[in-house]
């Protein structure tokens, strides 16, 4: 993995952007696989100011929702839906040929998976996965327990996802919609984003130590070949005593 500290969250997000944007420039039919959460709200917004300034660069590419609540209406405020709405496919006009998403409230949740994992492979697989680093260390909802799933899959949702900010107040979800390790860990390249002091105890476990267990899902990382890690100086704190403690 390689590990950038960043001096702030705004460096974390233009850095991120730089990355897909110089991937677009050699193929523009680039498949970006986007999580939501605070973690890359900065990275899209620097995506719809790039495409303010050259919208052609974004005309071929393709959109894969990560993961979603299920069990909640679609236009609910704190989908999934909602928010790659708001923040990626509609600032970076990206038509719904081009966008792969998770139905919010399948009749068939499982046919819902294999709706996803089927259009998956026939689109081609990821080409950047865009990750953020779950507070329980759930990569999407790839949930810690004592065996994770490989396939796109219905998740039992762990207490602390249920209270992610983006849920708000108001309704929890049911269970959770996503992709799963194996079609993560399959992406070309995994952006990997990490900011605030809140994150440092989590990126402390993930990063202090290459070790791989179901228990942090987020570890399973390490084992994949083209890993970028942006991480503010907040969220490494905990890293930062660890140096100095080994100087």
């Amino acid at each position: 993995m390689d590990i950038e500290v960043c001096s702030s969250y705004e460096e974390i997000s233009v850095k991120a952007k730089d990355i897909i944007v110089e991937q677009l420039r050699y193929h523009k039919r680039l498949r970006l696989c986007a999580a939501t959460g605070g973690s890359p709200t900065g990275l899209y917004k620097e995506l719809a100011a790039e495409f303010g300034k050259q919208p052609d660069l974004f005309d071929q590419l393709h959109i894969i929702k990560l993961d979603e609540w299920g069990g909640l209406d679609m236009n609910h405020p704190g989908t999934c839906e909602t928010y790659l709405q708001q923040h990626v496919i509609q600032p970076l006009k990206v038509g719904e040929d081009r966008y792969l998403s998770f139905q919010s409230g399948p009749d068939d949740p499982l046919a819902e998976c294999n709706r996803i994992k089927n259009e998956l492979y026939c689109l081609g697989g990821i080409d950047i996965c865009i990750l953020g680093l779950g507070m329980n260390g759930h990569l999407a909802l790839n949930e810690p327990g004592s065996a994770l799933e490989s396939q796109c899959h219905v998740a039992r949702l762990d207490p602390q996802s249920l209270e992610h900010p983006m849920l708000g107040d108001g309704e929890r979800p049911q269970y959770g919609l996503t992709l799963g390790m194996a079609e993560i860990l399959q992406a070309k390249q995994i952006v990997l984003l990490i900011s605030g002091e809140k994150k440092k105890e989590i990126a402390y476990k993930l990063l202090s130590s290459k070790s791989v267990t179901t228990i942090l899902p987020a570890s399973f990382v390490w084992l994949h070949p083209h890993v970028k890690c942006l991480i503010d100086r907040e969220a490494y704190q905990g890293l930062n005593n660890l140096n100095n403690e080994n100087k």
